[in-house]
């Protein structure tokens, strides 16, 4: 228990009805901030993307699979990791379970990412998932979407990632301890990530987490919404539980693993 103060029942529900009211605003919020997606204009896409998926060659109106709206989680999984990003493993552990009440709704959820298929493949075995997991290997789309970046962007600083520009990365860290990457750019210890996925620090970040949405309307693909970094900490299930834990987050560095390497 620590430090922590400790209080009557009566004490406690008084301070939880005033903490309600502050959840119950946050809630109406988030309704507002719904509604503000779903506003935003919808951007036309003429360009022809091609995915590789279990199914055979498809184009970005194939990955709908029927149905008039698509989820696009951007999976960090390059052509050069060994094994995805273990955040985004992470998120993508809740996918099975809601994705069916997903394509219920008209809505299908996909995952893409930039390694060939059979790579991705094995590694969908290996975690235990279904759900749809397209590859983008020589597309344009992670490029197009911002999750993903050439060398020559990130050393001359020409990444624009969460609709901000960053500044030039000046060596590859790799090899640097977490104090040292903090220093620099304040994104914590990537270092420590990027080996998980057998890279260095530069290789790892030119991939990004993000997620899109699509909707298809007369055979015309319309991307609707995008959103990068601390804007997918909703879709992040354990963090959702966490933040009700008594403890909340109650981290310092990377803590979590693939769920087969606890």
């Amino acid at each position: 228990m620590g430090n922590h103060k400790t209080g009557t029942r009566g004490e406690w529900l008084t301070a939880r009805r005033e903490l309600l009211e502050a959840e119950k605003e946050l809630t109406r919020q988030s309704d507002r901030l719904a509604q503000r997606r779903q506003e935003l204009p919808w951007v036309r896409i003429d360009k022809e993307y091609r995915f590789e998926t279990d199914e055979g060659i498809a184009s970005l109106a194939d990955l709908f699979r029927g149905r008039s709206q698509l989820l696009v989680y951007h999976f960090m999984f390059g052509p050069d990791y060994k094994a995805g990003c273990p955040s985004c493993s992470a998120i993508a552990d809740g996918f099975n379970g809601f994705a069916v009440h997903l394509a219920n709704h008209d809505v299908t959820l996909s995952a893409v990412s930039r390694a060939p298929l059979a790579k991705l493949q094995e590694y969908k075995r290996r975690m235990g998932w279904s759900f749809p997991w397209a590859s983008a290997f020589g597309s344009d789309f992670n490029f197009d979407f911002n999750v993903w970046f050439t060398e020559e962007q990130q050393s001359e600083g020409g990444i624009e990632y969460n609709y901000r520009r960053e500044p030039p990365l000046v060596d590859a860290l790799a090899g640097k301890t977490i104090r040292e990457w903090q220093s620099q750019s304040n994104q914590g210890p990537v270092a420590e990530i990027a080996a998980t996925t057998g890279t260095d620090v530069a290789t790892y970040t030119r991939e990004r987490p993000g997620m899109s949405a699509f909707s298809l309307v007369d055979g015309v693909v319309y991307h609707t919404y995008s959103t990068y970094a601390r804007g997918l900490d909703g879709l992040w299930g354990m963090y959702q539980w966490l933040d009700r834990a008594p403890k909340g987050r109650n981290e310092a560095g990377i803590w979590w693993r693939r769920h087969d390497e606890y």
